[in-house]
């Protein structure tokens, strides 16, 4: 039988990268997928390449309306929730010194306030034994040159699984995080990156990565489904890196 048979899947940020590939694991496991992108073509495109069993809800994570018209979308079409992976989120470069307020701003409301209430609005849904996996990142504990602000937020990411892990203990809901390490999406270029940039970024970390290569948004979904299905019955509060070693030496 499928992992994820029956069951009732919200993947954010689910139009492109590690949310897209995750969603089509999630379908191909056997779950109903709800995905969110703040782009109903972007949407729209996904859905398509999903092909089945799937829902697209144009949402914002950061933006309270946009979360509860979610939310209610799910309940009236599904009823309940069994599985969240918390994937929308980005960042831009900014090193010391030029960092602005509204890059502060925009960064902590989508990968930390969007993320915590994407999580606590579908508390209602969640039935005894559901899966939350949160998207972290390597950033959290290796430092980047002018990244500090979105490796702060993935640092409170992590630190939401491992609280959120006894706030949820009775009610039997594991939470986990998952880090991925340099896997090329489209969100690297909208980190303020050209196309000849993001090739010579992921060329110069292949090298510092022991299995000298970048990763992919396939193999980070594959591990998502570890973390959202059965087989992870007793992994509970972990970060689990993806990432080839890099942040493990």
């Amino acid at each position: 039988m499928n992992k994820l048979e029956g069951k009732v899947a919200l993947v954010t940020g689910g139009t492109s990268g590690i949310g897209l590939a995750t969603a089509k694991h999630f379908v191909a496991e056997g779950a109903y997928v709800f995905i969110t992108g703040r782009r109903q073509p972007e949407l729209d495109a996904a859905v398509k390449e999903i092909g089945k069993n799937v829902t697209g809800v144009q949402s914002d994570a950061s933006k309270m309306e946009d979360l509860d018209h979610l939310f209610a979308t799910i309940e009236q079409e599904q009823g309940h929730l069994d599985v969240i992976f918390a994937n929308a989120g980005g960042g831009e470069i900014a090193p010391l010194g030029s960092i602005t307020e509204e890059h502060f701003d925009k960064t902590f409301n989508t990968n930390v306030k969007g993320l915590l209430f994407t999580v606590q609005k579908a508390l209602p849904l969640l039935p005894a034994g559901a899966s939350i996996v949160l998207n972290a990142s390597t950033t959290s504990v290796k430092g980047t040159p002018a990244f500090s602000v979105y490796s702060a937020t993935k640092a409170a990411v992590r630190s939401f699984a491992r609280n959120w892990t006894l706030d949820l203990k009775e009610r039997h809901i594991r939470v986990n995080a998952i880090s991925p390490g340099v896997v090329p999406t489209p969100g690297y270029n909208l980190i303020g990156l050209n196309d000849e940039q993001v090739q010579e970024f992921v060329d110069s970390q292949a090298s510092t990565i022991p299995l000298g290569r970048v990763g992919t948004p396939d193999e980070i979904a594959k591990a998502v489904v570890f973390l959202a299905c059965d087989d992870s019955s007793f992994v509970n509060g972990i970060e689990l890196f993806v990432d080839g070693g890099m942040a493990q030496i």
